[in-house]
């Protein structure tokens, strides 16, 4: 880390200086003696840039200063500094110093745990409509690499909340007379079941898409909406250690009773 830039005090924005904060208080007083101190640096270094201290290009203080500033030593000031890389919020030039990272939206990512957590609560209830042996359509049999007319289990959900359907799931899964599916899917009557037995427990892999699709008749009819409703529609199909296709299936779900939501940037947690 080099000398802290002159950036933000020719911009009229004031850049936080080593020994012009905490010199001479215990860094850690704020948060407990039991914070280490690396932590209590990363959260007072992320809150400076929440607030906008720190803003896009800044140079950060030179390692001395921020030495001098936490009391602690270059070691420790590392580390920190490690942790703030590691989470997009600064990024360092071997030479030049530490400078602050703007946000850039293609890091974002989403987590389908949202989706979990939305409906886990006890008043959701899952109906079983359709547990039955069918023979794979051509579509299908392509997607779980089988022949056209080899045996499917296909099954069919519906999912309510407060007597409100707001999501559908069908899903095709290869046939073995060895596994009891049928029976076993009969027992599941919690989202959270099936989202472990959707999530292939005991499989190798996942591919995942989410897009936006209209409803056909027959879905629409089950989350009774119009035919043409725009919903989100999340594909899946799990794979065997092997590499084999075990599962296919889609969630349909009301874009109104679902967002996907993420933060950039740095939290106000000083």
């Amino acid at each position: 880390m080099q000398a802290g830039s002159p950036r933000g005090g020719s911009q009229g924005r004031p850049v936080p200086g080593g020994a012009q904060r905490g010199l001479g208080r215990d860094p850690r007083a704020k948060h407990g003696t039991h914070e280490p101190a690396y932590i209590h640096i990363v959260r007072t270094v992320s809150a400076r840039i929440a607030a906008g201290d720190y803003r896009s290009g800044d140079q950060l203080p030179s390692e001395s200063q921020f030495c001098t500033e936490f009391d602690v030593s270059p070691m420790t000031l590392r580390r920190a500094v490690n942790i703030l890389v590691d989470r997009g919020l600064v990024t360092t030039a071997q030479g030049r110093g530490t400078f602050v990272r703007g946000l850039y939206l293609g890091e974002a990512s989403f987590t389908l745990q949202q989706l979990a957590d939305r409906w886990s609560d006890a008043s959701t209830e899952v109906r079983l409509l359709t547990a039955s042996i069918v023979p794979a359509g051509e579509d299908v049999a392509a997607v779980l690499g089988l022949s056209p007319g080899d045996s499917t289990v296909f099954l069919r959900r519906l999912f309510l909340n407060d007597g409100r359907p707001f999501m559908c799931h069908s899903e095709y899964v290869v046939y073995d007379p060895r596994r009891p599916l049928v029976e076993s899917q009969l027992q599941i009557t919690s989202l959270e079941g099936v989202l472990k037995s959707a999530g292939g427990e005991g499989f190798a892999r996942a591919r995942l898409s989410i897009r936006a699709v209209n409803l056909e008749d027959e879905i629409a009819a089950c989350l009774e909406r119009p035919a043409g409703t725009a919903v989100f529609c999340l594909e899946h199909t799990f794979e065997d250690f092997d590499g084999s296709p075990v599962s296919w299936g889609l969630f349909y779900f009301l874009s109104d009773e679902f967002q996907l939501v993420t933060t950039l940037g740095a939290d106000r947690q000083a």
